[in-house]
């Protein structure tokens, strides 16, 4: 079996009993199920939320994006083997750890398979929760240019690259186009303030300003829990995104939960403590194929410069990657996981196949 066979590429395909548009982002497809089977489910499975809950089936693929632009590579491969696998796997186990630390629950009700999992609707918070422990990307490169002030939190002058900082800094910024926010631009991805929250956390869906205190709680919590567990591994937590949103519990009452993922290659930087230490940084995330992409192609700008998105969107859509760039990624992911899991990470040759046949037969969910 080639490697092209087993990447899951395509998630949006698949004949999960639906009466909903399938949403399909940059790697995850949600297939919302139907009054009937999410009832169904909730009794059979006894998930712990209201009978009328809404769920869906979400299906990770192996697709990998970088600068807003899905990558492909030579041979067919249409992603990175293992990449879906081990960032369910990491974010598994995140979750675990956060509930076990009496933290705060996930959307995750169910895990079927390695590439997915049935999740509870949840309302989204529309902020990216971003919190940075070390000076680098785009935040050294605002520093470099005189930039001092981020998200309206003032920071010291004298920080050296790849530096830790003085303290946990959360720096969040909008998740889609938010309209009619005083302050706030109308585009996707601009840092915003805790001004910003406070002064229209309604805007941002927050139910109340108090969450706001709470979300940043969760999110400080989360990271020291993740951060100490990597120490653990001689491996240093950069930075990362969190998500969250809000569901209704089995008593009727709403929470604020974790969701999509956390602590990822995906979603967060992870360095080796070990190369840190020699002044080296070795990436264990996804900023390691985003290096190598600047380094692939002859004019880097291409990629950092939203003004040539669509010489960008060219450059992904035309070129095939060598196979040994994208199975170096899969080396990462995979190394990562098998690290943070501590045990080995089963990768299947026929995902699609596999995830179709528990889906039928212990979710009756394909007819």
């Amino acid at each position: 079996m080639s490697l092209a066979d087993k990447v899951l590429a395509v998630n949006d395909d698949l004949p999960i009993r639906t009466d909903k548009p399938i949403h399909s982002g940059k790697v995850r497809s949600v297939y919302w199920l139907t009054e009937a089977d999410s009832r169904r489910l909730i009794e059979e499975k006894g998930y712990p939320v209201a009978p009328d809950a809404p769920l869906a089936v979400m299906v990770i693929s192996d697709r990998i994006s970088a600068f807003d632009c899905i990558w492909k590579g030579e041979g067919g491969m249409r992603g990175v083997p293992g990449k879906g696998t081990a960032l369910n796997a990491i974010s598994n186990h995140w979750f675990k750890l956060f509930k076990d630390n009496g933290l705060a629950d996930s959307h995750i009700l169910d895990i079927p398979h390695p590439l997915v999992w049935i999740v509870q609707k949840a309302r989204p918070v529309m902020i990216e929760a971003i919190a940075r422990q070390y000076i680098t990307g785009s935040m050294w490169r605002s520093y470099q240019t005189g930039e001092r002030e981020f998200c309206g939190i003032e920071i010291p002058d004298g920080l050296q690259k790849d530096q830790k900082l003085p303290e946990l800094l959360i720096t969040p910024s909008t998740k889609g186009i938010l309209k009619g926010i005083p302050g706030v631009p109308e585009a996707d991805d601009v840092n915003i303030t805790r001004a910003n929250l406070e002064d229209n956390f309604a805007a941002f869906n927050f139910q109340s300003r108090g969450d706001i205190d709470l979300y940043e709680k969760l999110l400080k919590e989360g990271f020291d829990v993740i951060s100490a567990e990597l120490e653990k591994l001689d491996q240093i937590f950069v930075d990362t995104k969190f998500e969250f949103g809000y569901v209704t519990d089995a008593n009727g009452d709403d929470k604020l939960i974790y969701m999509d993922e956390v602590g990822t290659p995906d979603s967060s930087r992870i360095w080796d403590g070990a190369e840190y230490r020699n002044g080296k940084v070795v990436e264990n995330s996804k900023e390691g194929f985003r290096q190598a992409l600047l380094n692939h192609f002859p004019d880097p700008d291409i990629l950092l410069n939203k003004d040539r998105m669509p010489e960008r969107q060219a450059l992904a859509r035309d070129n095939e990657l060598p196979e040994s760039m994208l199975m170096d990624v899969s080396a990462t992911y995979v190394g990562i996981a098998e690290k943070i899991i501590g045990r080995k990470l089963e990768i299947s040759d026929n995902p699609k196949a596999e995830l179709i046949e528990v889906l039928r037969k212990d979710y009756g969910l394909i007819d």
